[in-house]
């Protein structure tokens, strides 16, 4: 499931966004914003895999809203004017969709970002993250962390060598770390799946330490780990 944003600020366009995702179905829509500075807000907590962006906006150009984002997701952008075409790739967006938008053309968008999404999946394994501790930057390895707990505004980052306070949520981790190598089993807790040495009842043992399955995530968990045979 691909989750997205739509950033429009005509009603028109917004309904038929909507209409196109909500029958696509593989299109997870989280949030529809006219205004982008209140979208900037939103993306400084969420992350998402997609963002459908008009490039006329109040405020904030499309164009300026890319420059400032403090990450880069997907981005289709959706216009009435051709003019913007070639230098909206100077901004590595997906694809460029003249309105009226086609359901077609809307189809043509969505299957570029799939296999975009598919390519960096498989490149994030191998991957580390840059994490902000205090007023530092640290680099950590995927394959370093063990799990994560969430400690009220902040979230506990506990790798094999060693323990990160970061001031992220947890949603922020649930949204950045490899679907098919993490998994929430509590909503207190995400778990490397690679991690964990023993799996019984409603508790997970990884590196001595117990953590407890929530109810409605024990069978998400079995899934994948059945995958991983």
């Amino acid at each position: 499931m691909i989750s997205c944003i739509i950033i429009e600020d005509q009603a028109p366009a917004q309904r038929i966004l909507k209409k196109y995702i909500a029958d696509y179905g593989d299109l997870n829509l989280k949030a529809v914003f006219s205004d982008p500075v209140l979208a900037l807000e939103y993306l400084r907590e969420i992350r998402v895999d997609l963002i459908f962006l008009d490039i006329h906006l109040p405020k904030l150009s499309g164009m300026d809203f890319l420059k400032i984002l403090h990450y880069k997701p997907l981005v289709i952008l959706t216009t009435a004017f051709h003019e913007y075409a070639v230098q909206s790739y100077d901004y590595d967006v997906i694809d460029y969709l003249l309105k009226p938008i086609s359901y077609e053309r809307f189809l043509k968008g969505i299957e570029k970002a799939k296999r975009s999404l598919s390519s960096d999946e498989a490149e994030r394994h191998s991957k580390s993250l840059l994490v902000k501790v205090g007023y530092e930057y640290v680099s950590v390895d995927l394959s370093d962390i063990m799990y994560v707990k969430s400690d009220g505004d902040y979230t506990l980052l506990c790798c094999t060598d060693n323990q990160y306070m970061v001031s992220s949520p947890l949603k922020y981790w649930n949204e950045t770390l490899p679907k098919q190598q993490f998994c929430q089993i509590h909503r207190s807790f995400i778990v490397a799946l690679s991690k964990i040495d023993k799996l019984s009842g409603s508790v997970v043992n990884i590196n001595n330490q117990e953590l407890p399955i929530g109810r409605k995530f024990k069978q998400i968990l079995k899934e994948k780990i059945a995958d991983l045979r």
